[in-house]
């Protein structure tokens, strides 16, 4: 079967190519892919090529499909999973397969795995992982950004505190404490605020920094403080940018210092602020993935020594994560405010190139089709000239400006699919 996949080559060389996938042996399982949700791990791995932990050093020979936070269809199943996965289920995976200790995972290390594909081969060790998910819910771009929902989970989860005269650790963040997210008004940030409020396990009181006027108030639209409250939890939006002490007046804010920050910009400044917030026993989680790997900060180990302040960090999530994901999303939860652009395969490689400088959420590309990036709010200025446009912006129009089940069954009935006009 002939596919069509963006491949990575090495630094900044990525290429929509068709070709041929292998016969599937017995142990594989081929698919279809639907949806893919792009994540700035892609583009410090097109940035770095073969530097990156997981891309091989041969991959200038033997590209990789990148993309690694889709969801699609199963079409066919080898004989050695027949018991457990069938034709037409619909499923999202986990790309930190950990395979023997290996950090190869799809999306990065494989020839023909990768979410910015039409159709992939998963091979023997995703399913032997158990990192085949199968989703029940509604649609598909949920089940796309389980993956992304999972790395917030997995953090949250990563979170502890200490027990009180014991070195027992208590595993999450303080219930009913208070929770800083500082830096946290892009599309993992919503999905934490998102998380916080509906998790079991909650803060009495969150605040939410950033210096971006524009995307705190959209943060605050998707997310409002009564919405918050309405849930048991006292949540505030900060601009620290012009503040002549940020760390006095976010502590005065929440009548105290913080017993758990996460920080979700790999800056320095952010790090050390979020340290200067801590309380006693207090967890500093660093969210943020850094490009460089030199990146440091300060870290006031007087704290660290009287005080019991201490740090972690996540690189995604883990399959109960992304499984307690699916399941939110399956009962309900909807991740839809993560979402502000929408595309076709022919879109991937520049977007992936410039996701930095590209302002909003989570970019959504929809691999069966030809379409170029298209944020939802230009939607209607858009349809003035094309009728695909005008339709999406009625219809999002209808779901308070955000992405549905209903706009993505219509796209992907009306859309152009990909190689209808070439690729």
């Amino acid at each position: 079967m002939k596919t069509k996949a963006v491949r990575i080559y090495g630094k900044e060389d990525l290429r929509l190519e068709e070709f041929e996938l292998p016969e599937m042996k017995e142990d594989e399982i081929l698919a279809k892919v639907i949806s893919d949700s792009i994540c700035m791990s892609s583009y410090k791995a097109a940035k770095q090529g073969a530097a990156h932990k997981r891309v091989p050093d041969d991959v200038h020979e033997h590209p990789t499909i990148i993309g690694h936070e889709f969801s699609g269809v199963i079409l066919q199943v080898g004989e050695k999973w027949k018991d457990r996965y069938r034709p037409g289920q619909k499923f999202s995976i986990q790309p930190a397969l950990n395979y023997k200790g290996s950090l190869d995972a799809p999306g990065y290390s494989y020839r023909y795995i990768g979410g910015d594909a039409t159709y992939i081969l998963i091979p023997h060790e995703v399913m032997e992982m158990d990192c085949l998910l199968p989703y029940h819910g509604e649609g598909f771009y949920p089940a796309s950004l389980s993956e992304p929902m999972s790395c917030v989970i997995g953090a949250f989860h990563a979170s502890y505190h200490t027990r009180p005269g014991s070195y027992d650790h208590l595993m999450g963040i303080k219930e009913g404490g208070r929770l800083a997210l500082l830096a946290a008004a892009g599309p993992m940030g919503l999905a934490a605020i998102n998380y916080a409020v509906l998790n079991d396990r909650k803060p009495d009181v969150m605040v939410v920094t950033d210096i971006d006027d524009a995307r705190l108030a959209r943060a605050s639209q998707l997310y409002s403080p009564q919405w918050a409250a309405d849930h048991g939890v006292r949540l505030y939006y900060v601009n620290t940018r012009d503040l002549e002490d940020p760390e006095g007046y976010l502590k005065e804010l929440a009548g105290g210092a913080y017993d758990d920050v996460f920080v979700f910009a790999p800056v320095a400044p952010v790090i050390e602020q979020g340290d200067r917030l801590l309380g006693r026993d207090g967890c500093l989680n660093f969210f943020a993935g850094p490009t460089d790997p030199a990146f440091s900060a300060k870290l006031n180990f007087y704290n660290v020594h009287y005080a019991s302040t201490h740090i972690t960090g996540t690189s995604g999530g883990n399959n109960e994560d992304m499984i307690e994901a699916l399941d939110l999303f399956s009962k309900g939860l909807d991740p839809s405010g993560l979402v502000t652009h929408i595309g076709g395969l022919d879109a991937v490689i520049d977007t992936t190139l410039h996701l930095p400088e590209i302002p909003g959420g989570k970019k959504l590309i929809y691999t069966q089709l030809s379409m170029p990036l298209t944020a939802i709010d230009d939607f209607k200025e858009k349809g003035k000239e094309d009728p695909l446009f005008a339709k999406l912006a009625e219809i999002t129009e209808k779901h308070n400006g955000l992405w549905s089940v209903e706009a993505e069954e219509w796209l992907l009935e009306h859309g152009r699919k990909i190689g209808e006009k070439g690729m």
